[in-house]
């Protein structure tokens, strides 16, 4: 007897271990051997499960260090996706339940009267259990699908960290760059009230015409104007970050702060970085478990074809009463399979193949995309803060000629050789000089923030938050 249900299962055993769809591999795509901006890093071959860390420590702000972490709590936008991974883990695992029998029970006892029998009781206790093995792959497609989902969501997850830590360290910066903009207004101010009074006095003593009087004026009131309007930028930075940081705009303050990270300060890139650091993008390895689920799916569509098996058994007590229900005499049971197979569906089974086929052709096609925008933001960053370090090299250089010019003109106008036009056109020179000078320091600054979350996050294996 038990040779023959070895022989019967044996079959069985042999299906279970085929699975119908084709077995997933990562979609392919030729790669550089080198980035154009960087040619000693190596391609890259994401792998999410790496630590990102604390990377905007390299900047050493500790208000910035502070603001970064209420993040990892406070941030609405990163609690809706932590649900969503939670959700994602708890699909996986309804998924891999189907791999095991389902099992149900139920009692009850009714009074109830019937022709030629008359009234009478009905008591029973009942169990019963099914379960349906896993033939052609179906369920384990199912598993993969649900898995990959999950570990897609997971990194999902850490994209969405990534990005909001950027989002709030570029608009920190830019906040910052705004308090040191609106002190060169405030000390600018106070050198064209400083002229508005020397002209005053030079029109009263007889040396100079009104005409400069109001030149001055003109130019005191444009500088205070736009003294005012940068009091907005600066403002809609502030709610930005408090929203990043899971506070209401009314809730939260940053006392202006005019200091930025100096240029020895900032992130070095070096000669030659690991690949482990654009291997680490959350968002590449998002799309290839993307790609990887909906391979699955065609193995799910595919195994519709096939019958299914379900395995069926149940037993229990059933009697006219409670007294003696749990007697041998009202012992009752059930066993055996069932094969289920669909005959005819007008090409409902192919479509869904199709369906499924297509499906995975676009996730691979988002992969692949995925990588090459990767390649370019690392490549475009790069570019960025080779070309932003020249120029601020040549604008801090401007600045310089520009403070020298404007105080020779103080002194040429001073001896009555130029006008006051003069002095009005270097004092502007002076002053677009060091807003173009903040402004380049800035865009250093974003630049800097936009290569590390290009890379994925940090250059340091830190621990994960």
């Amino acid at each position: 007897m038990k040779r023959r249900a070895s022989a019967m299962l044996l079959p069985i055993a042999l299906l279970a271990g085929c699975a119908a769809g084709p077995d997933y591999s990562r979609p392919t795509l030729a790669l550089p051997a080198h980035f154009k901006e960087a040619p000693h890093w190596k391609p890259a071959q994401p792998r999410d499960g790496e630590p990102r860390g604390a990377w905007w420590q390299v900047f050493d702000d500790a208000e910035l260090d502070a603001l970064e972490h209420r993040v990892d709590v406070s941030n609405q936008n990163l609690r809706a996706a932590i649900a969503g991974y939670d959700q994602a883990v708890a699909l996986a695992a309804q998924a891999r339940a189907q791999f095991f029998p389902v099992v149900t029970g139920n009692a009850a006892y009714t009074r109830g009267r019937s022709p030629g029998v008359g009234a009478g009781n009905t008591a029973s206790v009942q169990f019963a259990a099914s379960w349906e093995p896993d033939l052609f792959g179906r369920i384990r497609r199912s598993v993969e699908t649900a898995s990959a989902t999950a570990q897609a969501s997971s990194a999902e997850l850490e994209a969405t960290r990534l990005a909001l830590q950027a989002q709030l360290a570029q608009d920190y910066f830019l906040l910052r760059v705004a308090d040191a903009q609106n002190r060169l207004l405030d000390e600018t101010v106070a050198g064209y009230r400083r002229f508005v009074e020397l002209t005053r006095n030079r029109f009263a003593a007889g040396m100079v015409s009104r005409a400069d009087v109001a030149a001055a004026e003109s130019q005191l009131a444009s500088a205070q104007a736009q003294r005012v309007d940068g009091e907005l930028g600066r403002a809609q930075l502030e709610h930005a970050i408090a929203v990043l940081a899971g506070s209401a705009p009314a809730d939260f303050s940053l006392p202006a702060r005019a200091v930025l990270p100096t240029t020895q300060k900032l992130p070095q890139i070096p000669a030659l970085l690991p690949g482990e650091l654009l291997e680490r993008r959350p968002d590449i390895a998002a799309a290839e478990r993307r790609a990887a689920a909906a391979n699955a799916q065609i193995g799910v569509a595919q195994s519709a074809f096939f019958p299914t098996l379900s395995i069926a058994a149940g037993g229990g007590w059933r009697g006219p009463g409670l007294g003696d229900l749990l007697s041998a005499p009202n012992r009752v049971w059930s066993l055996g399979p069932a094969l289920a197979a669909t005959l005819f569906d007008a090409g409902a089974r192919s479509a869904a193949t199709e369906a499924a086929r297509a499906g995975f052709e676009q996730a691979a096609a988002n992969y692949r995309q995925t990588v090459l925008a990767a390649l370019q933001e690392v490549e475009d960053n790069l570019a960025a803060l080779r070309v932003l370090d020249d120029e601020a090299r040549l604008q801090h250089e401007a600045v310089r000629a520009a403070r020298e010019s404007l105080a020779q003109t103080i002194d040429q106008y001073m001896a009555g050789t130029v006008s006051y036009l003069n002095v009005i056109t270097a004092q502007a020179t002076l002053y677009n000089a060091q807003r173009a000078e903040l402004d380049v320091r800035g865009r250093q600054l974003a630049a800097n923030v936009a290569l590390i979350r290009a890379l994925g996050g940090g250059w340091k294996g830190l621990a994960a938050p």
